[in-house]
């Protein structure tokens, strides 16, 4: 069964610090060059695998006794928090622009370049760390696919105009204290359980 709370929370999360990140300027750039919805089918694509993997990774997290689940978890949010409070800001990157416009070449293009680009990125690691704190792969994963899907959208249709009202500093903070809040919630349970 799925937890409408614990998909809400993991989705806010994961939105708030992707939002930020490289891949929601990538997703602007092909979206402005392609069709929309042919880079949204390979972005869409990347992300869930990555869900998938990192949902995995912290599921095989829960066998460990809680308070060390806890423990771990807590450590690495507030690692979390701290390199999204301390990171510099990133300019787009190139992207080679593919030889022809179908869908098999555009899809590619947005499924390859986020597949690099957030392997072990902090959304990932995040998703795995939430898998393990709520033992809830199902609600977290999609959690983790929705925000991650409604982050690269917004990035393909609207993220310019969005960038321009919502400063992307303010973005970051955001995520990075609710990140902060969890890994210190996490730690009092390894400490009190």
């Amino acid at each position: 069964m799925i937890s409408i709370t614990v998909t809400a929370l993991v989705f806010g999360v994961v939105f708030l610090a992707e939002l930020p990140d490289k891949t929601a300027l990538a997703g602007l750039v092909l979206g402005t060059r392609y069709r929309a919805s042919y880079v949204f089918a390979g972005v869409a694509a990347a992300f869930l695998l990555h869900v998938v993997l990192a949902v995995a990774a912290g599921s095989v997290l829960t066998l460990l006794p809680q308070q060390i689940v806890h423990a771990v978890t807590g450590v690495l949010f507030l690692g979390g928090a701290a390199m999204l409070l301390l990171k510099k800001d990133e300019g787009e990157g190139e992207i080679k622009k593919p030889a022809d416009q179908s869908f098999w070449r555009v899809a590619g293009t947005g499924f390859m370049l986020i597949l690099v680009a957030e392997f072990g990125d902090l959304t990932q690691i995040m998703t795995a760390n939430l898998a393990a704190r709520y033992d809830d792969p199902l609600s977290v994963g999609l959690g983790a696919v929705l925000g991650l899907w409604a982050v690269a959208g917004l990035g393909i249709v609207g993220g310019k105009a969005l960038m321009k009202r919502v400063p992307l500093r303010l973005i970051t903070q955001i995520a990075a204290l609710l990140m902060l809040g969890l890994g210190v919630w996490s730690l009092y349970e390894a400490v009190a359980g």
